[in-house]
């Protein structure tokens, strides 16, 4: 794995790395989740303790991002300026998705690198109601933790590669799709402009 949690550093390391993540900062929380659970696997560190300290660091990081976009990130999306009607654009998008799918959004984001830091600072944003997103995010925090520690812990460090790889995977899926999404609305917003220039 290109991240490995010194043993040294414990428990107080896997907690800063994935609260740090949870919060909305772009690092290796869930290389530092298997790499603790491989060494949980291999007898250095306690599996239960692990998967306490991971689910509480996640909780704790993701309601403060949550907190951070409601307040500072809403504020800047919503400030005169440039990029103004993009950022505008963007809010309302993040405001209709949330209302359809924020549920499904946040329990499952997790599973995707990019999204795991970038959800709760878009369902803060976007007014997510906070208990709804408090249930939610609590049950994708036990059930992401549990189930990466637990997975490392027994299929050892080529397992925990095995589901770096994946998320990886599944991410670069969903850009793909994403921009894919973007051309097509594009090239229908560019047809009705071509068809009045050829009438």
């Amino acid at each position: 794995m290109p991240f490995a949690l010194p043993a040294q550093l414990g428990y107080s390391a896997l907690f800063g790395v994935i609260f740090a993540e949870s919060a909305g900062l772009p690092v290796p929380g869930e290389t530092a989740l298997l790499a603790a659970g491989v060494m949980a696997g291999a007898g250095h560190m306690s599996l239960a303790a692990v998967i306490a300290v991971a689910t509480a660091a996640s909780l704790l990081g993701d309601n403060l991002g949550y907190v951070i976009g409601r307040r500072g990130g809403r504020a800047l999306l919503l400030r005169p300026g440039r990029f103004e009607r993009w950022r505008l654009r963007a809010l309302d998008r993040a405001e209709r998705f949330f209302a359809r799918h924020g549920q499904a959004a946040v329990l499952f984001a997790r599973w995707v690198p990019v999204a795991r830091y970038l959800t709760p600072l878009t369902a803060g944003a976007a007014r997510m109601p906070r208990r709804r997103f408090v249930i939610y995010n609590a049950a994708g925090a036990i059930g992401w933790c549990s189930t990466l520690a637990l997975l490392a812990a027994f299929a050892g460090p080529a397992g925990a590669a095995t589901v770096s790889l994946a998320g990886l995977l599944v991410t670069a899926a969903g850009a793909a799709v994403e921009a894919l999404r973007a051309l097509a609305a594009r090239r229908r917003a560019a047809e009705p402009e071509v068809a009045l220039a050829s009438a």
